[in-house]
């Protein structure tokens, strides 16, 4: 089997270099990550879900991994501490503060990851703490190439689902059956297990978990996968004829999704407002059916399923290069059975947009 990807080192150290600028414009000599997706994207080192990770970094390029139970041997840390996660195969619940009592100097650490960080750190921690997160959020928003490879791998996930869910959708198959068959197929797709599946798997409906319940001839079959690969989430979605056979109006609700797409790679590059795209979509979609389409029109995709950029009117944001985000107009009506949304993933280059997903859209 090939080699899975992982985050280049020397890219992480880049990455390093460039909070450590941020760190000098807000006055912060030492901080620590405490979230798993953080220091993935500082030091490559993906820790085990029950397993914590922290990370502390320092202006003049010291970096410090607190790995649970072995030195990893992957990351771009200066030095790794090793803590005990489990004793004997028992996993530990105060790791936390086991970690809390490796970390040198913890009195002037002065800026961590706000939304994370347990308290125990933050009572160890200088006076003033500053939130570190706002900059890391917004270095991490455009991706670097070893980054784009690990969504791409994800992406490649929902290809080999999709493949098989063309293969098994017919009617009465279930919702439950669908998932586990995609999941499987994700899983062999990734070589290893996902770490998220996406969240819909329903007939007859815009979304929501499988059920046990058959699907029925002449319904629909929204499924939007997000299989993440270490942290990684891709997020695209499909929509499929039950029985195989659409109707005359859902290949016209088809069509009229198709061109919204074609409208978006038309229309995508550095400096584009997000809002502006989103009016622009809704419109053609609300000229086939009014307010058939109620949700938003995409987002950024990465370390977590809705990133930066926001495709939404309740955000004023525009593209930029480096961007990967996905975009899935919808259509919803009594008359579909239940709707239609089709996604995909997109890169923003200098000049336009690169499409990363693959998979055929039909019906």
């Amino acid at each position: 089997m090939a080699e899975l990807p992982r985050l280049s080192i020397a890219l992480c150290r880049e990455r390093q270099f460039r909070l450590i600028e941020e760190m000098r414009s807000l006055g912060i000599s030492k901080a620590l990550l405490t979230s798993r997706e953080n220091v993935h994207w500082l030091t490559g080192f993906w820790a085990h879900p029950l397993m914590k990770t922290a990370a502390t970094l320092e202006i003049d390029g010291t970096c410090t991994l607190f790995a649970p139970n072995a030195v990893p041997d992957h990351s771009s840390a200066t030095e790794a501490v090793v803590f005990e996660a489990s004793k004997l195969c028992t996993l530990r619940q105060d790791q936390v503060a086991a970690i809390a009592g490796l970390i040198p100097e913890f009195e002037k650490v002065s800026a961590t990851d706000f939304s994370d960080c347990p308290v125990l750190y933050r009572e160890r921690m200088a006076d003033q703490i500053v939130d570190l997160e706002p900059a890391v959020l917004k270095l991490r928003r455009s991706k670097d190439r070893d980054e784009v490879d690990m969504l791409r791998h994800a992406i490649g996930c929902t290809h080999a689902m999709y493949t098989r869910a063309r293969e098994i959708i017919t009617p009465g198959i279930t919702e439950l059956e669908v998932y586990s068959e995609l999941y499987k197929a994700g899983v062999a797709a990734a070589g290893e297990p996902l770490t998220a599946c996406g969240n819909d798997y329903q007939s007859n409906n815009p979304g929501g978990p499988p059920r046990d319940r058959e699907a029925q001839s002449g319904e629909l079959m929204i499924l939007d996968l997000g299989p993440a690969y270490r942290g990684y989430h891709a997020d695209n979605c499909r929509t499929f004829a039950v029985n195989q056979s659409p109707t005359d109006e859902q290949l016209a609700a088809f069509d009229v999704i198709k061109n919204a797409h074609e409208l978006v790679a038309a229309e995508v590059k550095p400096g584009l407002s997000c809002r502006e795209l989103y009016y622009k979509v809704k419109a053609l979609l609300d000229d086939y059916h009014q307010d058939a389409f109620f949700h938003h029109l995409g987002h950024g995709i990465g370390l977590y399923p809705h990133e930066a950029p926001h495709l939404n009117p309740d955000w004023d944001e525009s593209f930029l290069e480096g961007d990967v985000f996905a975009v899935e107009p919808g259509l919803y009506t009594d008359e579909l059975h239940a709707g239609i949304r089709i996604e995909e993933n997109y890169l923003v280059t200098a000049n336009g947009i690169e499409k990363l997903t693959e998979t055929p859209i039909e019906l």
